[in-house]
């Protein structure tokens, strides 16, 4: 559904955030679609709706050019960096109902070509957001791909999202130059990310959260269908 407004939270999930991707090619007589998803790194739902836009952006014929930036959104400031034992979090957190929402998770997952793994460390994510930023200065394509890497280790494969050798390796693997150097220094785009938590995570209550074109709203794991209806409102303007 597209609201003026923020949506429902997403299975006892708040979060927000913004993306960057360029269309295949670009010109001037294409509508430009300006995509702003606010997210968490270790939010499910996050991860099922950029691979329903993603989707929406791959069947909308290049019909448009995209510009898709993300912005942080932190479920649980105070996670430990060191992290916790990923399943006794979810039992803690959310007692008998942990087990149903995995279930739900790994059938939504299948339906997606995906195994949902439980297994290994959740914990901060104050990191993976300063690298995000950071991503986005190389280019939105970058930062893209790096969220899509970084969900797809730590949703499928076990990985630790708070893992400097594992933020480090998935960088490298799309691309983002620096990426050691620059996270070994703490203080390194804190700024920016603080600036981004205010701007675009202070005022939702759904996650993930999407904002098309800075006023078409859209919150949770939304179908391919409700992206491809936003394109279209948008671009009618």
């Amino acid at each position: 559904m597209l609201t003026s407004g923020v949506g429902p939270m997403a299975e006892g999930f708040v979060t927000p955030r913004f993306i960057s991707m360029a269309s295949v090619s670009s010109s001037s007589a294409k509508k430009l679609i300006q995509i702003d998803v606010s997210a968490d790194t270790v939010c499910p739902w996050c991860y099922v709706g950029k691979k329903n836009l993603d989707k929406a952006i791959a069947s909308s014929g290049d019909k448009y050019t995209f510009e898709i930036k993300w912005h942080p959104y932190m479920l649980n400031p105070s996670a430990p960096k060191e992290g916790v034992v990923k399943k006794e979090f979810y039992i803690n957190k959310f007692g008998p109902r942990a087990v149903q929402m995995e279930s739900r998770m790994t059938e939504i997952f299948k339906g997606l070509g995906m195994d949902y793994d439980t297994s290994g460390l959740t914990g901060n994510t104050l990191d993976s957001h300063r690298l995000i930023c950071f991503a986005g200065k190389q280019g939105f394509d970058k930062q893209h791909k790096l969220v899509e890497e970084l969900c797809f280790g730590y949703f499928t494969q076990g990985k630790y999202i708070g893992d400097r050798g594992f933020l480090v390796e998935t960088a490298k693997k799309v691309g983002v130059e620096g990426a050691a150097e620059f996270l070994e220094d703490p203080n390194n785009g804190l700024k920016e990310v603080n600036e981004e938590l205010k701007k675009y995570s202070s005022d939702i209550g759904g996650v993930p959260h999407y904002v098309v074109n800075g006023k078409y709203q859209l919150s949770g794991g939304q179908p391919p269908e409700s992206f491809l209806r936003a394109f279209q409102t948008a671009a009618s303007d």
